[in-house]
């Protein structure tokens, strides 16, 4: 069975960083998508950055660019996602996702993701 757990949410200040994981179980990711989403109160879920385990081809939202950092572990089947000079407006559930190789549509779509984590919460105070 295919789990994505997430983990290193938190209550930071603004300015300040975070590092969240994202440990996949249950088969190798190594080909895959791995996506960081995240859904705020009454809000849409929203696509923060994408990274494919396989090569070094990552890409960001342009309202994370330059702040955010994805990395990935092959060894330990784990993505992190690195945050940088957090903003009130970065306050959100993040997700972590998998997609299966082969799909040719944006890294961005929520719905080519076929796995999910339970979220992690990061709050942002101003």
């Amino acid at each position: 069975q295919v789990q994505l757990v997430e983990s290193g949410g938190g209550l930071v200040q603004a300015g300040g960083s975070l590092r969240l994981s994202c440990v996949a179980s249950g088969r190798t990711f190594s080909s895959y998508v791995m996506g960081w989403f995240r859904q705020a109160p009454g809000k849409e879920r929203e696509f923060v950055g994408a990274s494919r385990w396989s090569i070094d081809n990552t890409y960001y939202a342009d309202s994370v660019k330059g702040r955010f950092t994805i990395s990935r572990d092959n060894a330990k089947n784990t993505v992190y996602l690195q945050m940088n000079s957090l903003k009130p407006e970065d306050t959100a559930v993040y997700y972590c996702a998998g997609r299966p190789p082969g799909r040719v549509d944006s890294w961005a779509g929520a719905l080519s993701y076929e796995h999910w984590g339970q979220g992690t919460q990061v709050t942002v105070s101003s």
